[in-house]
């Protein structure tokens, strides 16, 4: 890496990228189901929230809410993103176990959606 400033950087000085998060519009929402379709082009994930209340159905009915559009880049550092801050909980708080018969009530949506 060279220490010259401004070269390959638009004349910049050189330093650490600054991002600035502005949150002026940001909503929040909350999902316990969240689902992932892709195409070569784009990763669709798609958030809900799991109303079945009756335990033991067969049957979930899921509302979903919102849906995030990716490139396949994007997605894959969400990917890594993600991995790295679940190790980091899975540290402090434990292992986190996922699996469906695991006495999750659906939080867990893993069939594909075509």
């Amino acid at each position: 890496m060279s220490d010259k400033q401004g070269q390959g950087n638009g004349g910049a000085e050189a330093g650490p990228v600054q991002v600035h998060w502005d949150d002026s519009e940001m909503r929040t929402t909350y999902a316990n189901v969240c689902n992932v379709t892709g195409t070569r082009e784009e990763f669709s994930l798609l958030f809900g929230t799991n109303r079945t209340w009756q335990t033991g159905s067969r049957r979930f009915d899921v509302k979903l809410s919102d849906r995030v559009v990716l490139s396949p880049f994007a997605a894959k550092r969400l990917c890594l993103l993600l991995q790295n801050a679940l190790a980091q909980y899975e540290a402090r708080f434990g292992a986190l176990n996922v699996q469906p018969d695991a006495g999750t009530s659906g939080e867990l949506a893993s069939t594909p959606r075509n």
